[in-house]
C-alpha cells in the first residue's frame, strides 16, 4: 500500500494551487470566458486509447479557444503500462492513471470518458487487440459515447491505414473511432444506452503531424489538400497563459508516466487530415455547423440576452449580470432541445453562483463511511454580493432529509448548520466500478450498463440546494466531500466515500516455499466502522493446510488494524496455488480488502479490490546472501527476493561508495535505473569496478530515450525497441550450457510458463562480442530477439543486462523468473573461493 499525500493542480480557473476536491473558486475574467463558451453550441470529441495519448494542445485550444464543449474518449484506462512514481501496477496503476486523465482535463478544460477495453499491455497489430478487446463491445461502447456526447466533430489521435506498423491499441482505437462514425447514426445499431438515440457527427479527421511522415522534409513534400491547418498558440491574457502553456500543465499530470512538459510560448500549428463526412471549406472545423443559439428553436431571444451580457460584463462587479442571466435561465428551461437545455442550463446556473460569488458546501465529518453508520454532514452557504438571495431548502439524496431554511443570504455572512444522517443500507460503495467485478484480459466487466463510460464512480450522497434569486429558484447539487486541516499543507480535500465494514490484507503477496517447512502467514483486518467483532478464516489450495483454521477478532474503533498470523503448510511437491482470507460479521462474509492510493497530484484514492495472494511451493536454491537494490522508477522486486531468503539492503546515491558495495553478493539495478537517476552517471563507475574487483551486477531494463548515462554496460551494448510482448511466446535456450541456466538450479523451456503480460522489453539489438546471449523468443511472424538476457565477465565478475519483465514476473509469483534471478543472483559463486556475505 502506497502512502504518500493529497493532490496539487493547477485549475483552469485559477493560477493559483489549489488542493484536489477543492471547489472552483472563478475569477471575474474566468466567468467572462465561461459566458462566451455559453454562447457557443459546437462539440468536439478526441478518440484514442490510452490516458497520455490526447494532444492536449488542440484539447485546449477546441476548449479555451474555440469554446467548444470538448471531450477526450480514451479506450483503456493505461494499466498495462509502466509506472514511474511508485510500485503500482495494472489495476491499481489504472486507478492513478484515470485520476491523472482527470487532472489533465480540469487545466486544459475538457471532459474525460472511456470504454470497458482494459490495456492488456503492448500490441504489435491491430488484429491481435480487437481480439483480445473484444472488438464488438468496445465499438459499442465508443457508439454509445458518440451518441450520448454527441459531437459534431471527431478527432482520432492515430492513423486507421496502418495495423502493424505501431502500437496495436493505437491503430484499433482509429479504426473504432471511424467504424463508429458511421454506426451512431444507424438506427438498427443498438448500444447499452437505455436513451439509444442515433446521432451523425458532421465530419471525422486524423490529427496528424510530420511524425506521422517519417521526417518533417517528408512531411514539407507531402500533398497537404485533404489537410487543415490549425494556428494553436493564443495567449489567453485573463489566464497569463499562451495555449501550449495549458496544454503542457496539463500533460504533465502524467506523472506515472513520466510526461512532464515544458510550456512554450509563440505560434504554433496543428493539422488535421480529412478522413469522411463534410469536407469544410476553409479552417473552422465547425464550417457549415450552427453553432450559435439559433441551433435550437427558442435561441433566438436566448442569444440576444447573453449576447448583451457579454458585451456589457462589468469585471469589477460580475453581479450586474446576474438580473439577465436570470432570464436567460429562465427561457433555456422552455428549451424543447433536451441535450442542449440540460447543458446550458448547468453551465449558466454556474455562472449565476460565480457571478454573486455564491459558496455552498457540504462536508461529512469523517473520510468515509459504511451502509447504516451515522454521519455528521456540515453545511456551509454564502452570498458574497449586493445581489439578494435567500437559501430557501437543504436536502440530502438519497436520504430524504430535508431542512426548510427560507433564509436571506446577506453578502459575506455566511449560513452554517449540520445534519445527523443515517446512511442507507441500499447505498452503493463508491470505490472504482470497473474493479467490482473481475473481468477478462482486455476487456472489464461492467454489471451496471448506467456506468459505462464514466470516468469514476458516481456519488450517490449529495445535497441539494434550492436558491431563490430574487424570485427566480434555481437548484444546485453538491456532493458530500470530507475535509481537514494538514499542519504544513493546510486544507486538505477528499472524496467521501462509503466502503464495506472490514478489510483483510496480506503484507505480502507472494509467498515462496522453498522447502517443506511451514511459513507464518499474515493478514491485517482493518475496520471500516466501531465496535467490529467477527472471525477470520482462510481460503487454501486443496493442497496446503493452515494453522489456526479460525481466529476470532474484537476491533473497537473505526480505523484500528491488527494483523493476525496463521501456520501454513506446503504440500510435498511442487505446487502454487492462490489463497484468500475470509472475514465473517453476523453472518455476512467479506473477501475484499482496501488498498489506499495518495499521491500529491491525485486526489486520494480508497480502492476495494478482492483480497488474495499467491503461493509457491518450490524446490529452489541460491548463493549469497546480502543483495543490494538501486531502484529507478520504482518496482517491488526487493520484496520479492526477500521471499526467498535473501537480505536485501535498497541503497541510496549515498550508499554507492567502493567501500560500501564491497559487503555484497550481488548489486541490482531496478528498471530504468539509468532513465530516472540523475546521479547514475557519478556512481555507475563505483558499480562497473565493483564487479572488475569480483561482484555480480545485474542491469534490468531501460528505454533507449533520456538514457543518463554514457553506456549502460562496461561494454557497448545498444538498446532498441525490441519486445516480445505475447508471454506464451517461444522461449529458445541458446546457450545450454551457460551456469546462469545450470547453476543452482537447472533452467529449462518450461520454466518460463505462466508468464504474464509480456516476456520482456526493450531489449539490445546490438552489443560487444564479450557478451553471451542465453535465450532467443519472438513474437509471431517476427524475427528472433537474442538480446532479452546478455552476460559478460568483466574482469574477476560478471555484468548481466536483461530485459526480461522480472518486475511483473516476480510480484506475480511465476516460479520459473524466480528460478532464473536466484541463478542471475548465484552467478560466479559456484565453488568460488571469495567468502559470501552470509
Amino acid at each position: 500500500m502506497n502512502k504518500i499525500i493529497v493532490f496539487l493542480f493547477l485549475s483552469i480557473f485559477s493560477t493559483s494551487i489549489s488542493f484536489s476536491q477543492a471547489p472552483k473558486k472563478p475569477t471575474s475574467g474566468d466567468i467572462y470566458e465561461s459566458i462566451q463558451k455559453l454562447n457557443f453550441l459546437g462539440t468536439i470529441l478526441y478518440i484514442a486509447a490510452h490516458p497520455d495519448d490526447e494532444n492536449t494542445r488542440l484539447i485546449s485550444y477546441f476548449s479555451n479557444q474555440v469554446k467548444a464543449r470538448t471531450a477526450y474518449l480514451s479506450l483503456t484506462r493505461g494499466d498495462g503500462g509502466q509506472n514511474l512514481i511508485g510500485p503500482e501496477i495494472r489495476e491499481l496503476l489504472g486507478v492513478i492513471r484515470t485520476q491523472e486523465l482527470l487532472a489533465a482535463r480540469k487545466i486544459d478544460g475538457g471532459e474525460q470518458f472511456f470504454t470497458r477495453a482494459n490495456d492488456f499491455g503492448y500490441s504489435k497489430h491491430s488484429d491481435e487487440t480487437l481480439e483480445i478487446w473484444n472488438k464488438d463491445e468496445v465499438l459499442k461502447d465508443v457508439v454509445a459515447v458518440i451518441r450520448k456526447f454527441k459531437p459534431d466533430v471527431i478527432v482520432n489521435r492515430f492513423n486507421h491505414k496502418t495495423p502493424g506498423t505501431t502500437h496495436g491499441h493505437h491503430t484499433a482505437s482509429a479504426m473504432l473511432g471511424l467504424a463508429a462514425f458511421d454506426l451512431a447514426a444507424d438506427k438498427t445499431y443498438k448500444t447499452h444506452l437505455k436513451n439509444d438515440v442515433i446521432w451523425q457527427p458532421k465530419r471525422i479527421f486524423f490529427n496528424t503531424s510530420w511524425w506521422f511522415y517519417g521526417s518533417q522534409e517528408n512531411f514539407d513534400k507531402a500533398d497537404k489538400t485533404n489537410l487543415i491547418d490549425l494556428e494553436i498558440g493564443a495567449y489567453y491574457p485573463h489566464k497569463g497563459l499562451s495555449n501550449s502553456e495549458i496544454a503542457s500543465l496539463s500533460r504533465s499530470q502524467h506523472q506515472s508516466q513520466g510526461f512532464g512538459s515544458t510550456g512554450s510560448r509563440g505560434n504554433q500549428t496543428e493539422f488535421l487530415e480529412f478522413i469522411k463526412g463534410d469536407f469544410p471549406n476553409n479552417k473552422n472545423v465547425f464550417d457549415g455547423i450552427d453553432t450559435s443559439w439559433n441551433r435550437v428553436a427558442g435561441g433566438k431571444t436566448i442569444a440576444e440576452i447573453l449576447t448583451n451580457v457579454e458585451k456589457i460584463y462589468d469585471f469589477k462587479n460580475p453581479s450586474a449580470s446576474i438580473p439577465q442571466l436570470l432570464e436567460a435561465y429562465k427561457l433555456i428551461q422552455n428549451l424543447k432541445d433536451p441535450y442542449w437545455k440540460v447543458l446550458k442550463s448547468e453551465e449558466i446556473k454556474n455562472i449565476i453562483a460565480a457571478c454573486s460569488g455564491l459558496y455552498l458546501e457540504a462536508v461529512a465529518n469523517n473520510a468515509s463511511t459504511t451502509k447504516s453508520a451515522t454521519n455528521t454532514i456540515k453545511i456551509e452557504a454564502i452570498n458574497r454580493s449586493d445581489y439578494p438571495i435567500s437559501l430557501k431548502t437543504v436536502s440530502i439524496n438519497p436520504l430524504n432529509s430535508v431542512e426548510n431554511k427560507n433564509v436571506a443570504l446577506l453578502n459575506n455572512q455566511p449560513e452554517k448548520f449540520s445534519f445527523e444522517v443515517e446512511i442507507p443500507a441500499e447505498v452503493k460503495n463508491t470505490f472504482p466500478y470497473w474493479l467490482h467485478k473481475k473481468g477478462t484480459m482486455g476487456m472489464y466487466a461492467v454489471p451496471d450498463e448506467n456506468l459505462i463510460s464514466l470516468p469514476e464512480t458516481p456519488r450517490e450522497i449529495k445535497v441539494d440546494f434550492l436558491i431563490d434569486f430574487n424570485g427566480v429558484t434555481i437548484p444546485f447539487t453538491k456532493e458530500v466531500i470530507y475535509k481537514y486541516n494538514d499542519p504544513v499543507k493546510g486544507e486538505v480535500y477528499q472524496p467521501f466515500e462509503v466502503l464495506p465494514e472490514v478489510s483483510a490484507s496480506f503484507p505480502e503477496k507472494v509467498h515462496i516455499f522453498a522447502d517443506g517447512n511451514t511459513q507464518k502467514i499474515a493478514i491485517k483486518v482493518k475496520s471500516l466502522k466501531d465496535n467490529l467483532k467477527g472471525k477470520l478464516t482462510f481460503r487454501l489450495p486443496d493442497d496446503w493446510s493452515v494453522s489456526p483454521e479460525t481466529i476470532d477478532f474484537n476491533l473497537a474503533q473505526k480505523g484500528a488494524e491488527q494483523s493476525f498470523q496463521f501456520e501454513v503448510m506446503p504440500p510435498e511437491n511442487q505446487s502454487e496455488g492462490l489463497i484468500s482470507p475470509i472475514v465473517e460479521i453476523e453472518g455476512k462474509t467479506y473477501t475484499d480488502e482496501l488498498v489506499e492510493i495518495d499521491y500529491n497530484h491525485i486526489p486520494f484514492q480508497s480502492i476495494v479490490m478482492r483480497s488474495e495472494a499467491k503461493v509457491v511451493r518450490l524446490n529452489i536454491q541460491k548463493k549469497g546472501q546480502v543483495i543490494g537494490y538501486i531502484q529507478g522508477a520504482g518496482d517491488v522486486v526487493p520484496t520479492s527476493l526477500r521471499q526467498i531468503g535473501y537480505t536485501v539492503v535498497e541503497l541510496k546515491d549515498d550508499d554507492i561508495t567502493p567501500e560500501k558495495l564491497e559487503n555484497f553478493d550481488a548489486i541490482v539495478l531496478g528498471i530504468r535505473a539509468y532513465n530516472t537517476n540523475e546521479r547514475a552517471k557519478f556512481y555507475q563507475k563505483y558499480l562497473h569496478n565493483y564487479v572488475k574487483n569480483g561482484g555480480t551486477l545485474i542491469a534490468q531494463y531501460n528505454t533507449s530515450h533520456r538514457v543518463l548515462v554514457d553506456e549502460v554496460a562496461p561494454y557497448p551494448l545498444k538498446l532498441s525497441r525490441d519486445r516480445v510482448t505475447d508471454e506464451n511466446s517461444e522461449v529458445r535456450i541458446i546457450n545450454p550450457n551457460h551456469e546462469i541456466l545450470n547453476y543452482p538450479n537447472k533452467i529449462s523451456e518450461s520454466d518460463f510458463n505462466g508468464w504474464v503480460q509480456e516476456r520482456g522489453l526493450y531489449f539490445p539489438n546490438e552489443w560487444d562480442s564479450n557478451f553471451e546471449a542465453i535465450l532467443s523468443m519472438n513474437d509471431k511472424n517476427e524475427t528472433s530477439k537474442n538480446g532479452s538476457l546478455l552476460v559478460a565477465k568483466y574482469g574477476q565478475g560478471n555484468f548481466i543486462y536483461t530485459g526480461l519483465s522480472f518486475f511483473r514476473e516476480l510480484p506475480a509469483g511465476v516460479f520459473g523468473a524466480y528460478k532464473l534471478f536466484a541463478n542471475m543472483l548465484s552467478i560466479g559463486k559456484n565453488n568460488t573461493k571469495k567468502p559470501l556475505k552470509n
